[in-house]
């Protein structure tokens, strides 16, 4: 699909899709926690389809309702032989081990960019736990046969806190007590925040964090509160998605966007800053944050703990006077495309010039962003970068591969488009 974004002003209230970070966190924990499980405002993005399949060929119960999916399940009893993780890396680094935890031989298996990113941890760090783990030389497929024991183990978070995300719900599963999980280097703790919150809300037992080095799961635990036999959770808004929305609103608009908690352990609710040291004309209150144009300056911002955030500040630099410094470069590498790059390359025919100085992004701003063909490189992060830069632009911007957007936030184009931005699409 190609999607044509003619420079717009845009005005309006707009409600954030749903947090697939949440989503996923909770079809895990609904499969783990047993019973039923009702989830409200459920995500639809592709990853989130991913994962709902994913818990049902471990054994859950999935029936979706209008607004809401119900998850009836009596923990991991796998009805396949294999798991498809599509192009998901929080779904396969996080259900790999869970899956683990059956003694069932289980192949996971995923498409697209997710075939070329790196696996390794698991042959590493499974055969420690009493799984038997072989891959394609450090790719996808793996081929797993548990069960999962837990043990102490130490393990390297630098790569992503998601394959700690997993085992941390495979050990309150399988009811680890007086283990410890070590970590080194670990990337993004704002996300294993989220984790040990989602654990506590679905009752299962939760380990004792100290300070991001290690998770102790005591002796004797203290006792996990009973979750009601019909559990409801309500998926909070995706912060990763409304930071475009923001963007979008401080380049070219006067919106008010809805639904983003404010009180969220997500770590990309850290656009706020960004927004607020580059100038931003901005609103934050509990319910709602209003955001308009207004002249931007250039800024300086540490994302290693939430590289989801550089294509929207990207895009946010791009109109700020001045050259831009984002911190965090090494966590692009292994994205659905290397996103460093990327955003060099596709920014670069719009006029802007990003640069690269050790572990820094530098961004030349203010000079103008210019109408051109861009692509998505197949990466839902770069196509909506690429669209909002468009908003404020001197011509039209043609995006490649437009549908890119679905593995993450399929509403995007029809939310820019309620938002008065115009746009023609075409099929390619």
């Amino acid at each position: 699909m190609q999607v044509t974004v003619t420079p717009s002003k845009i005005q309006g209230t707009i409600t954030a899709p749903a947090s697939k970070s949440a989503m996923q966190r909770a079809c895990a924990a609904s499969l783990l926690k047993g019973g039923e499980t009702v989830l409200h405002n459920p995500g639809v993005s592709d990853d989130d389809e991913a994962a709902l399949d994913i818990i049902y060929q471990l054994g859950a119960i999935v029936e979706k309702e209008k607004d809401t999916v119900v998850i009836r399940s009596n923990g991991v009893q796998p009805i396949s032989q294999e798991i498809n993780c599509g192009e998901s890396g929080l779904s396969a680094r996080m259900f790999t081990s869970v899956a683990a935890l059956s003694q069932s031989p289980i192949t996971v298996t995923g498409k697209g960019s997710l075939v070329r990113r790196p696996f390794s941890f698991f042959t590493d760090v499974l055969p420690q736990l009493g799984v038997d783990c072989t891959s394609n030389n450090g790719l996808l497929p793996l081929q797993i046969k548990g069960p999962l024991q837990p043990r102490d183990i130490t393990i390297d978070g630098s790569l992503s806190s998601q394959f700690l995300t997993g085992l941390l719900f495979a050990f309150s599963a399988a009811k680890a007590k007086d283990v410890t999980i070590t970590v080194h280097n670990l990337n993004s703790k704002p996300y294993i925040d989220l984790t040990l919150q989602v654990m506590s809300k679905f009752g299962l037992p939760v380990p004792v964090n100290n300070d991001y080095q290690s998770f102790y799961f005591p002796k004797d635990p203290s006792p996990v509160a009973s979750t009601p036999s019909s559990f409801k959770y309500q998926v909070e808004g995706d912060w990763s998605g409304g930071a475009f929305l923001l963007v979008a609103g401080a380049i070219a608009g006067d919106i008010v966007v809805k639904g983003l908690d404010v009180f969220s352990t997500q770590a990309d609710k850290a656009v706020l800053h960004a927004l607020m040291q580059s100038g931003a004309t901005i609103s934050i209150e509990e319910s709602k944050i209003e955001v308009r144009k207004s002249r931007l300056k250039a800024f300086h911002f540490n994302a290693t703990d939430c590289p989801d955030l550089f294509p929207p500040l990207v895009a946010l630099a791009a109109y700020c006077d001045g050259t831009t410094v984002i911190e965090g470069v090494h966590r692009l590498t292994h994205k659905e495309s290397n996103r460093a790059l990327t955003l060099q390359q596709e920014f670069a025919k719009m006029g802007v010039e990003i640069s690269f100085q050790d572990d820094m992004m530098l961004v030349r701003g203010g000079a103008g962003v210019s109408g051109a063909a861009v692509h998505s490189r197949h990466d839902h992060r770069i196509a909506m970068a690429c669209a909002v830069a468009a908003l404020g632009a001197s011509g039209d911007v043609i995006i490649e591969e437009a549908e890119a957007v679905n593995k993450s936030y399929p509403q995007f184009w029809d939310h820019i488009e309620h938002l008065s931005a115009t746009l023609t699409t075409s099929k390619q």
